[in-house]
């Protein structure tokens, strides 16, 4: 409101009790100097009220205009902003401040009961469903310092700091008075007490919601539908909760999805986290991941790019401590329709898990694999996922399923399926491939390895897999550095070779989608504990600037690969040894997508046709086969592969050109 107000004359006041208005005060009611009296009806006052204009009408979906106004209402220590409608609200608004063109409607109460923070400084018994884990919950909780705070317990200085600018962030968000932004739409609701409502959001139909915070905006609303219940929650930009979800003590980061009766409690949900149907206790969720499924519970689990299959379940009680344990499912993931795993395990990345797991496995450092049950044990097909057709597919497709569209971004996601992270797993992968066999030795049918069976053709297949997934990586680093350089001499190009910076040495880690050196998160935990670093803003931009400098970071690290995998220092280096390992990446590029290309064929096989056809021959079944399905080179995927092939040979043939010119 841009206007002064005023105090009831007494004539507006008897026109408004005619229109059987009521207050405790009238004198404590203030209205614009062009107050209407026709825009209220019904309305009972109770303490201070402060009430904007009302000209204009609000359009509903269906067309239909309506008048702005307070209609059917009690109303306790409000500010109304402008052009608001508020109309049959069954018991009382209370201590809300309420911006312009905002719509209450139909709703039983809103009400701010005591002093709140809205949700922030919640504890969240995330992984450990003990608590031991606890970490609070606030506005700006990203996935990367939500990690530090729940896996680096053992740093007590960082974790008393980090606690201490959450308290002080939830404590500057203390109040006595809710808020509701402009636009914002309250439908069809029943209970809401002690809920901060940013601009634009929508709540209509929801049963119950309580001390929380929806972090809506303009770009990018919080849409919360029929049948929610939640309580000790904040909701980010461009999420939505609906459809008879029940959601209590949870972080729900950018846009995500929580609907179809999804329960969850004591989790945190960063982007585009989709939970359908199913059940969530104490996980924390990083980005994408995904459940869609009935009768699927993730319990004291940390994924991210997860999709997990119907049934899906773990376990973290052995039944004489308590649900103390937990468990670790590294990026990319999948769980099959029925898969188990007992807590404690910890799985690589990219793995695809199917059966039923009973043992405490290990197999971070062996990525890309199958993990299969058979007669109880559990065996491990390591790499085998590099030539899955699935794998490429959901690299591809998770960038295009960002919901995200707020400018302000929380979490900073690495889509990157070969990076350092993984292919320093792939590098320990082949040692501990190399280390089975040479204990057990090359003729052993199976290996053992972290409660898991490796038959001996698993581990030659892998290790060649790795091998070709570390030159991939490799040549694709290597050309990246040297395409459109105008590099024209051997020594221009061993200049260009070099990094330049020593940042991106030594181990790499992902925290929650953010792929960084591990020196640089020691390094901002030290900061943070000596108080070099004062704050949340700076860790969130230390975070930024990380994200922002993958790729020349990326390149320190492969730049000491490239010197391990050759022999020798940049500096010695020749147009040929950089030749070969062009050629060499040409080689294992085409041979993966020709792998590819080979099991999506798969999905076009006569017993893939089985069910298609129905009361016709097979002529009958292949043509509905191709109506539904279409043909395998029409296929858009298989055309994206051939392409890919035909890209990177040329890349390929360009860059080895461009070297065959240097001097």
């Amino acid at each position: 409101m841009d206007h002064t107000n005023r105090k009831l004359t007494s004539e507006e006041i008897e026109m408004l009790e005619q229109r059987h208005c009521t207050a405790e005060d009238w004198t404590q009611v203030s209205v614009p100097h062009d107050f209407d009296t026709k825009n209220l009806r019904n309305v009972h006052f109770y303490g201070t009220n402060v009430l904007g204009r009302f000209d204009k009408k609000i359009k509903f979906f269906n067309g239909i205009e309506k008048p702005t106004g307070i209609y059917d209402a009690s109303l306790h220590n409000c500010t109304i902003g402008d052009n608001v409608l508020i109309r049959g609200v069954q018991h009382l608004i209370a201590n809300y401040d309420i911006e312009e063109d905002v719509v209450i409607k139909n709703t039983d109460q809103v009400v701010v009961t005591e002093s709140s923070t809205f949700g922030n400084g919640t504890m969240v018994a995330v992984l450990d469903e003990a608590g031991g884990r606890s970490i609070p919950i606030y506005d700006h909780l990203s996935a990367h310092l939500a990690y530090m705070m729940t896996l680096y317990r053992h740093r007590r200085d960082l974790q008393e700091k980090l606690l201490a600018w959450v308290e002080k962030y939830a404590e500057s968000r203390r109040s006595e008075r809710g808020f509701i932004g402009k636009g914002t739409r309250i439908l069809n609701c029943h209970s809401i007490i002690n809920v901060y409502f940013g601009p634009y959001a929508v709540a209509e139909g929801v049963h119950r919601l309580e001390n929380a915070t929806l972090n809506s905006k303009l770009e990018s609303p919080v849409v919360l539908g029929s049948g929610v219940i939640a309580r000790n929650f904040i909701v980010s930009s461009g999420s939505e909760i609906s459809d008879g979800a029940i959601v209590e003590n949870c972080f729900i980061g950018q846009g995500c999805q929580l609907s179809k009766q999804y329960s969850a409690e004591n989790s945190l949900f960063f982007a585009n986290c989709q939970g359908f149907h199913g059940e969530a206790c104490s996980i924390f969720a990083g980005p994408y991941t995904v459940t869609h499924h009935k009768s699927t519970l993730l319990i004291a689990g940390m994924f991210s790019f997860l999709n997990a299959g119907s049934g899906s379940n773990q376990s973290n009680h052995m039944y004489k401590l308590g649900p103390i344990h937990h468990g670790i499912v590294q990026r990319g993931s999948k769980t099959a329709s029925d898969s188990y795993l007992l807590w404690p395990a910890k799985i690589g990345p990219f793995t695809l898990v199917m059966g039923r797991h009973y043992k405490n496995s290990d197999t971070s450092d062996l990525p890309f694999s199958y993990m299969i049950e058979n007669k109880d044990e559990s065996y491990l097909m390591p790499g085998i996922n590099l030539r899955s057709v699935g794998t490429i597919r959901d690299a591809i497709k998770w960038p295009r399923r960002d919901r995200r569209t707020d400018p302000d971004t929380l979490d900073f996601i690495n889509f990157n399926l070969l990076s350092p992270f993984t292919i320093q797993k792939m590098l320990r992968g082949q040692r501990v491939l190399e280390d089975l066999q040479n204990i057990s030795g090359k003729t052993s049918q199976t290996y053992s390895y972290s409660s898991t069976i490796i038959k001996n053709s698993s581990l030659q297949k892998g290790w060649q897999l790795y091998n070709m997934g570390i030159t991939k990586f490799l040549g694709n680093s290597v050309i990246t550095r040297l395409k459109d350089s105008g590099i024209k001499t051997e020594a221009e190009m061993r200049q260009r070779l070099t990094p330049d910076t020593k940042i991106g040495e030594g181990e790499w880690i992902d925290l929650g989608g953010l792929i960084a050196p591990k020196k640089e998160i020691s390094s901002l935990m030290n900061k943070i504990e000596s108080g070099e670093i004062e704050n949340l803003t700076t860790t969130w931009q230390w975070f930024a600037r990380l994200h922002k400098n993958y790729y020349e970071y990326e390149w320190t690290w492969a730049s000491h690969l490239l010197e391990e995998r050759l022999g020798k220092p940049i500096s010695e280096m020749t147009v040929g040894d950089i030749k070969g390992m062009v050629e060499r990446w040409k080689e294992s590029v085409v041979s993966l997508d020709r792998m590819l290309y080979d099991d999506a064929r798969k999905e076009f096989t006569l017993k893939s046709q089985t069910g298609f056809g129905s009361d016709g021959n097979e002529e009958t079944r292949s043509q509905d086969f191709e109506m539904v399905r279409g043909t395998f080179e029409n296929n858009q995927f298989v055309r994206e592969i051939l392409d890919h092939i035909e890209r990177k040979s040329r890349l390929a043939d360009v860059i080895l050109e461009q070297l065959n010119q240097l001097k």
